[in-house]
């Protein structure tokens, strides 16, 4: 079970194995370390390009409750040079916990935060309120590919992507503050970029959202079979 720790997460007891396959988006097999084959739930909608090869070390969390159909869920994967986290539930929880633990500079001084905000006719991540502050609306994206030191993201065409910039750039030009949060859920990217190579109309729509007032923010992550936090501020070029 994942708990929060003074502004990060907690994984609870990972369970080591080796990737077989993931398939159907939504499930992974996994060969234990006592030669079991497990079927795990895979809790990422994306393409999980460049993190999801076969033969490769993965960590599972396992849950007992009886009326779940998978008892494992996917939770990092061991690359080369980084874990890299593949629960897209995660950076939600952690960047809602760093900020409300002032971890990220640029979200400080809110003392209510929700999440799972409705805007028009969808839902954003993150509604932070304060004395004194905007109201700050922030879409959270989950970056798991880098490559060359480079991080990118979309993984794979986003039209639900294109449509969160979209509401941002609105609620930005009625004077609100928004902000999309790229968490790159590993440790070995220097630069992030938009995907143009993957999906180019995405980079179009972001580069758009920002002359119409978006803030961009992109934060690594340190990372461990332990636990997760909020590590520093990354560069991007748009």
């Amino acid at each position: 079970m994942i708990r929060e720790n003074k502004g990060g997460l907690l994984w609870g007891p990972l369970i080591r194995g080796i990737l077989v396959k993931r398939y159907q988006r939504f499930l992974a097999d996994v060969r234990l370390g006592n030669h079991h084959l497990v079927t795990a739930h895979c809790p990422n909608t994306g393409s999980m390009l460049g993190c999801s090869e076969p033969g490769r070390p993965v960590h599972l969390s396992r849950h007992d409750n009886p009326s779940r159909r998978l008892r494992y869920t996917w939770e990092m994967i061991e690359m080369p040079d980084s874990l890299v986290g593949v629960n897209t539930r995660t950076p939600n929880l952690l960047v809602k916990a760093a900020a409300a633990a002032g971890k990220i500079p640029p979200l400080s001084g809110y003392d209510r935060i929700k999440s799972e905000v409705r805007t028009g006719d969808s839902r954003l991540d993150l509604f932070l309120e304060g004395p004194g502050r905007r109201p700050c609306f922030v879409e959270i994206k989950n970056c798991t590919l880098v490559d060359k030191g480079t991080a990118y993201f979309p993984d794979a065409v986003t039209r639900r992507g294109r449509k969160h910039l979209a509401n941002l750039a609105e609620l930005a030009e009625k004077s609100h503050r928004a902000v999309i949060f790229f968490l790159i859920q590993r440790m070995d990217a220097r630069l992030f970029r938009p995907a143009d190579h993957i999906d180019p109309e995405y980079g179009r729509t972001l580069r758009r959202a920002v002359r119409a007032g978006v803030e961009i923010m992109v934060y690594d992550v340190g990372i461990s079979p332990q636990g997760i936090d909020i590590r520093r501020a990354v560069d991007y070029d748009l």
